[in-house]
């Protein structure tokens, strides 16, 4: 038996987010506050801060904010690869970060870190990965009423989890999985 990295993206950006929580826990914090974190705000005339709004989600407030988004990153993140291939999911969780980001800094007086809309997008497009053609899965209508429905409740509480993110991560793995059906021959694992 031998180690295989069989979800690169998924597992890259476990790694990264980790590193990045590592290193910025030696800078006290001075790394997720000025390169992977977003504010209210963002400077639109510095070209050097458009990248926050992606790069929030790499980063963390601390270990448990960490562990909880990764717990489910790291059991879906494969399933995802597999029927979606890398480069489609890579995809995915880039333009959910870039829409929950760039919609977040125009609509919110809150800031965003994180990869919570991450972790609901994958929630959600993982009820497709047996959808055949014209059908809605039975999964897809409970993960919404468990998961979604949720979110939209505890919106309605004061607190500093973003929820938005969460429901905005919902409806776009919505969007990914009605128009973006998995491979349905996906590639086989490589032997080497």
């Amino acid at each position: 038996m031998r180690l295989r990295y069989n979800a690169p993206v998924t597992l890259s950006f476990a790694l990264l987010s980790a590193l990045v929580l590592a290193i910025d826990q030696l800078t006290g914090g001075a790394l997720t506050r000025n390169y992977f974190s977003i504010g209210p705000s963002l400077n639109w005339g510095n070209v050097l801060e458009w990248p926050r709004l992606v790069l929030f989600v790499v980063g963390h407030a601390n270990w448990n904010h960490l562990i909880s988004n990764f717990a489910f990153i790291l059991l879906l993140g494969p399933i995802l690869e597999e029927k979606y291939g890398s480069g489609r999911l890579l995809f995915m969780m880039f333009v959910t970060a870039l829409v929950t980001g760039l919609l977040n800094v125009l609509l919110l007086p809150t800031g965003l870190l994180g990869a919570s809309g991450i972790v609901f997008m994958m929630i959600i497009l993982v009820s497709f990965t047996n959808i055949e053609k014209g059908d809605i899965p039975l999964t897809f209508i409970f993960v919404i009423i468990l998961y979604l429905a949720r979110e939209v409740v505890n919106s309605l509480h004061q607190d500093n989890i973003s929820q938005f993110a969460h429901i905005l991560g919902g409806i776009i793995g919505s969007i990914f999985g009605f128009i973006r059906p998995p491979n349905k021959n996906p590639a086989p694992p490589q032997n080497s």
